[in-house]
């Protein structure tokens, strides 16, 4: 069993920066893909980026060239460096970890089977 635990929200205006941590637990996280949803109110949950076990990421168009997710094997934890955000970033975020041996970059919020409980993020105009 995987245990996701986000840190990092909070309130930031219109132009700000924030990173978001997700520590894992277990001996497998460097051989799991880990992604970043969020889920803003009355909407679906959608993805935002993924990082594979080589460090290969992909992204949604909405956050394309202002986030940056990365991830630190020795301290089982992955990130996401959230700059020039937008009214339209708020959201609760939310960590995800594919099972270990599950290959493939996706964002398909179904292809993954840990999830952790979410750190809010408002950006504010």
């Amino acid at each position: 069993q995987v245990q996701l635990v986000e840190s990092g929200g909070g309130l930031v205006q219109t132009g700000g920066s924030l990173r978001l941590s997700c520590a894992a637990s277990g001996r497998t996280f460097s051989s799991s893909v880990m992604g970043w949803f969020r889920q803003a109110p009355g909407k679906e949950r959608e993805f935002v980026a993924t990082i594979n076990q080589n460090s290969n990421t992909y992204y949604a168009d909405s956050v394309k060239g202002r986030f940056t997710i990365s991830r630190d094997n020795a301290k089982n934890t992955v990130y996401l460096q959230m700059n020039s955000l937008k009214p339209e970033d708020t959201a609760v975020y939310y960590c995800a970890a594919r099972r270990s041996g599950s290959y493939g970059l996706t964002g398909s919020p179904s292809e993954y089977d840990y999830w952790g409980q979410g750190t809010q993020v408002t950006v504010s105009s």
